[in-house]
């Protein structure tokens, strides 16, 4: 299934960049998204940033048959690795998701850019259950909430950025 989500911010794509590699906003923003339990980490390897979180959630909200995979909690790994900046800020990253012991992994592209108010970022992946049968409702039942976690990081970042 297909997820894309796009974002505004009212500042320049290193002060965006700034913030979304910083490891107090990637801690901040999974306390944010409901989180029991999380980490979160961000290192460099080269001229790439690499931000990882992981988090455990409550299934609350996740139909049955959904939570019957995964439970009172599910543990969700995100592995952000982003490339150096462009002459105009533009950076480009990958997106990697993945839930323990689900088999449901999200995969894409990440991409700051100078635009709109200021930065726009654009986020295309595609979210994979493979389980026979059921898969595409597996898809449909966690596209949702990830929709819902991309919109509370977004805002946890204007908070960061505009005080």
């Amino acid at each position: 299934m297909k997820l894309t989500k796009s974002a505004e911010y009212h500042a320049s794509p290193e002060e965006v960049f700034a913030v979304l590699s910083d490891p107090g906003f990637a801690s901040a923003k999974c306390a944010a998204t409901a989180a029991i339990k999380h980490e979160a980490e961000v290192s460099t390897s080269g001229d790439r940033t690499i931000i990882t979180t992981e988090r455990v959630l409550p299934s609350q909200g996740l139909p049955d048959f959904a939570k019957s995979f995964v439970g009172e909690t599910i543990t969700v790994h995100e592995t952000q690795d982003w490339g150096p900046a462009a002459g105009d800020g533009t950076r480009e990253g990958t997106v990697a998701m993945e839930v323990a012991g689900v088999p449901l992994s999200m995969h894409g592209t990440l991409r700051l850019e100078p635009g709109g108010p200021g930065t726009l970022e654009h986020i295309d992946a595609e979210l994979k259950a493979k389980v026979p049968l059921i898969g595409g409702k597996l898809e449909k039942a966690a596209a949702s909430p990830i929709r819902e976690a991309i919109d509370i990081e977004v805002e946890t970042a204007h908070e960061w950025l505009h005080g």
